[in-house]
């Protein structure tokens, strides 16, 4: 009798243990199965980026302009150029105004201001790029023409909120007692902000710049409406000037090869420094 009372539970535990090993692969299996359905895209895009345009990053990619249409030849120094000029200009309004805004989110939540600047912030992020484009073609094209510094205008407004979001969420993983113990030398707000909460956040901002300069750096839409293009290396931001969104647009709405394979090379290029931003991201936000 004991010893059938006794096997009875083994059995029941045994039938137990199966079914939830079972069930564990089962559901294991479906996430290996919805990672390779993110991950495979990005993967096909890449393989087909360098199958395609690999053959066209050589010496000449990085040192010359495009040639003629449909001429074979050439390269796209003119929209490597813009495309720094205008990201760095970018990041001059964007990252100042963004943490800005962060700061001021996380450091002064009981601020009268605060419920509106959250707000602006949120409708910022909803706003397509392309609208963008068009508000900075409305405030400085119809006025001064087309130029390098209203695209970079237009990418600054992009690059906003997700500074503002990220410098917010920084600043409030940095415990409470740091700022007290600044305050409790006498020093005020602002420069225990400064002086104390900042460097202590230092890693988390830098990641979240670099993801805002890789949000940014494939965008052509507001760029069509704002630095129109050149097909020279302009370092006058002044005047029109060239991306390499533009010139992917430009190459992959052509209907000759040619132009499609520097488009191509281009989308390579762009996609190889969206990654590496990434990884420098990575890298900053293990910075403590």
């Amino acid at each position: 009798m004991i010893s059938t009372a006794t096997s009875a539970p083994v059995r029941l535990a045994s039938g137990l243990s199966a079914a939830r090993k079972a069930k564990n692969v089962f559901m294991g299996g479906l996430i290996v199965l919805a990672t390779l359905l993110v991950v495979a895209p990005l993967i096909l895009i890449f393989v087909y980026l360098i199958r395609e345009g690999i053959g066209s990053v050589n010496l000449n990619f990085f040192t010359r302009v495009p040639a003629p249409e449909g001429e074979a030849g050439g390269g796209l120094l003119n929209a490597i150029t813009g495309s720094l000029i205008m990201l760095g200009m970018a990041s001059v309004f964007g990252v100042l105004v963004g943490m800005a805004g962060g700061i001021f989110l996380a450091e002064y939540p009981r601020h009268p201001l605060m419920p509106t600047i959250r707000l602006v912030s949120d409708v910022l992020a909803g706003i397509p790029a392309i609208v963008m484009g068009l508000v900075a073609y409305g405030l400085i094209v119809l006025n001064f023409g087309f130029s390098g510094f209203a695209g970079a205008v237009a990418l600054g407004f992009l690059m906003i909120p997700i500074v503002v979001r990220t410098t917010e969420e920084v600043l409030k993983l940095v415990p409470q007692t740091v700022r007290e113990a600044g305050l409790s030398l006498g020093l005020p707000q602002w420069l225990v902000t400064l002086r104390i909460v900042l460097p202590a956040a230092a890693g988390g901002i830098i990641t979240g710049v670099m993801l805002a300069l890789a949000r940014v750096a494939g965008e052509a839409a507001p760029l069509l409406f704002t630095a129109f293009g050149n097909p020279n290396v302009n370092l006058d931001p002044s005047k029109p000037m060239s991306a390499l969104p533009l010139e992917i647009f430009r190459g992959a709405t052509s209907a000759y090869d040619e132009n499609q394979r520097m488009a191509k090379a281009g989308a390579l290029l762009l996609i190889v420094l969206i990654f590496v931003t990434s990884l420098l991201a990575r890298r900053f936000s293990r910075i403590k």
